[in-house]
Order: structure tokens, then sequence, then C-alpha cells
């Protein structure tokens, strides 16, 4: 009698399948976990911007004029303001795409006595502080 021991192909290709399932489970999972990590970080953009633009009214008693959408890129009139004035040291771009902010970016524009502000920026999923998936969402002041 001649018995070998070992796995057949049947049980080794459903072992592969199962770990191939799981690896895709976890690999979504991950992709979704680095999205709502980085809308994190342009909120936390936005609220930087935010402190900037109080810290700057109340040094020149308004906001940077600007009636007509500003993409802040770090080289715009308003980010100078803001960084010449102290208020901000550099302005910060998006976490993903901050080689081309032609897809995700902050946009401020102000009303004609630039006493109101609102900033306008895009997030990658739906699930943080209310906001929505995709550009739309405004902060006003």
């Amino acid at each position: 009698m001649n018995k070998t021991r070992g796995f057949t192909l049947i049980e080794l290709l459903v072992v592969i399948a199962i770990i191939a399932i799981l690896a895709s489970i976890i690999i979504a999972n991950l992709s979704t976990a680095q999205a709502k990590a980085r809308d994190a970080r342009r909120l936390e953009d936005i609220d930087t911007i935010k402190k900037a633009l109080a810290i700057y009214s109340s040094d020149n008693g308004g906001y940077p004029l600007s009636v007509s959408t500003t993409t802040l890129n770090g080289t715009d009139s308003v980010s100078s303001a803001l960084i010449t004035s102290g208020a901000l040291q550099a302005i910060p771009l998006d976490p993903k795409y901050s080689s081309d902010p032609t897809n995700f970016r902050y946009n401020y524009i102000t009303n004609a006595s630039a006493n109101s502000f609102t900033l306008d920026f895009c997030l990658e999923t739906n699930s943080i502080r209310g906001y929505t998936q995709g550009c739309g969402n405004e902060v006003s002041i």
C-alpha cells in the first residue's frame, strides 16, 4: 500500500480563493479609510484658513477682498495677503492633489464690502460633519 500525503489541487484552489476574497475586502476598507482621513485633513485645512481669516480681519478691519472666486493655491492675492500679514505661514493644499490643485481645491469669495466670506471645498466621502461627497461644500461667515 502506497499512501501519499499532501493537499489536493482543489483544496489549494479553495484556500487561494478564500485568501483573495479576504484581501479584496481589506483593500476596499483601507481605501475608504484613506479617503476619510484625507477628508478629515481637508476640514482641518478649512478650519485653519478660517482662523487665519479671522486674524486677518481683526488686524485689518475686514477680510481680503475677492468679489470673484479665488482658488487658494499659495500664489493668489488672498493667499499672499494672509501670508504677508502673518496670519498664516502657508496655504494648506489638498492632501491628495497638492501637485494638481484643479481637482480638489479651496475656493474663497467675499461680498463687496469684505465683511463676510465663503470658503468652498470638495470631499471624497459623506461621513464627516454632515458635509456631502463632491464639490459645493461651503463654510460662510
